[in-house]
């Protein structure tokens, strides 16, 4: 099976060029003049990515609700991410080393050392969990940041100003969508991962690329087609999520609560992707 997770690390193949001056926003209308936007975001960018188009600041201006993936105040709360991330932790007495083969132990004992992580904290992590951890001094080396992301900045903006904020989702919830994976796709995924680490700022650099041009096919190409490799996680990871935050964007619409939806960009391209399930439902959907 080719790169499970290669949603930060494949190169795209199509051209990067702007679509008519899009952008990765989009204006979703209901009856009587109801509307809401959905921004796609990248979790993790550099600070050369600001400022932030004009119009994407116009929507988020015009709107009166911030709503996200996750409540970041929250998750950032350490007793909220403890309780979390126990589950995701080796407490049976078993180690990482006892989960996975001895070769691909050996490579996640390597990019500790590269990376300057304590094998002895990994040891103690289910594979999901070591692949996240192993990402994160590549990209931040880089100068991706999560304090970058687009929507770390919408929070930060909406906390500021006193603007109201909901959650689609629980941070619990998000992490099981990994944590409830099979033992072979867990360790796969480490694998698959660690493959992808020698080229994972390029690929999260051409994702950037193709995000401010507003580029749907080539954020589809790079993260669906990836997914869509192991059907399992494009369906826990994608499909029932999208289908679970549509009643969320319907209640924004019938209630009039004009909000400004920010979820990552994968969630809004494709067959499956948010634009195409509410335009499905009836709701006049149009890229900005």
């Amino acid at each position: 099976m080719r790169r499970l997770i290669a949603l930060l690390a494949v190169l795209i193949a199509v051209p990067l060029h702007a679509q008519a001056d899009r952008h990765f926003l989009w204006k979703v209308e209901g009856d009587s003049g109801s509307v809401a936007y959905l921004l796609g975001s990248l979790h993790v960018l550099t600070q050369a990515s600001y400022p932030l188009p004009a119009v994407i600041d116009k929507a988020f201006n015009d709107s009166r609700v911030l709503v996200e993936e996750v409540d970041i105040d929250q998750a950032a709360d350490p007793a909220v991410m403890m309780s979390a991330l126990a589950k995701a932790m080796l407490t049976d007495g078993r180690t990482l080393d006892q989960l996975i083969s001895p070769q691909t132990y050996a490579e996640v004992k390597r990019r500790a050392g590269t990376s300057g992580i304590p094998l002895a904290a990994l040891q103690r992590m289910k594979p999901w969990l070591v692949a996240v951890t192993l990402m994160s001094p590549t990209l931040q080396a880089a100068g991706f940041k999560p304090e970058l992301g687009i929507d770390q900045h919408y929070f930060d903006r909406a906390k500021s100003s006193g603007m109201r904020r909901e959650a689609l989702e629980t941070l619990g919830y998000q992490l099981d969508r990994f944590d409830q994976l099979a033992p072979a796709l867990q360790e796969d995924l480490l694998e698959t991962t660690m493959e992808d680490l020698d080229t994972e700022v390029t690929g999260v650099t051409e994702m950037a690329a193709a995000w401010k041009a507003g580029n749907t096919a080539a954020i589809e190409k790079l993260t669906l087609s990836a997914l869509q490799e192991s059907p399992e996680l494009y369906r826990r990871l994608l499909v029932e999520r999208n289908t679970n935050w549509v009643p969320h964007v319907e209640t924004c619409l019938k209630e009039k609560k004009g909000c400004f939806i920010v979820v990552g960009a994968a969630h809004l391209v494709g067959p499956d992707g948010l634009p195409t399930l509410l335009s499905k439902k009836g709701y006049t959907v149009t890229q900005q």
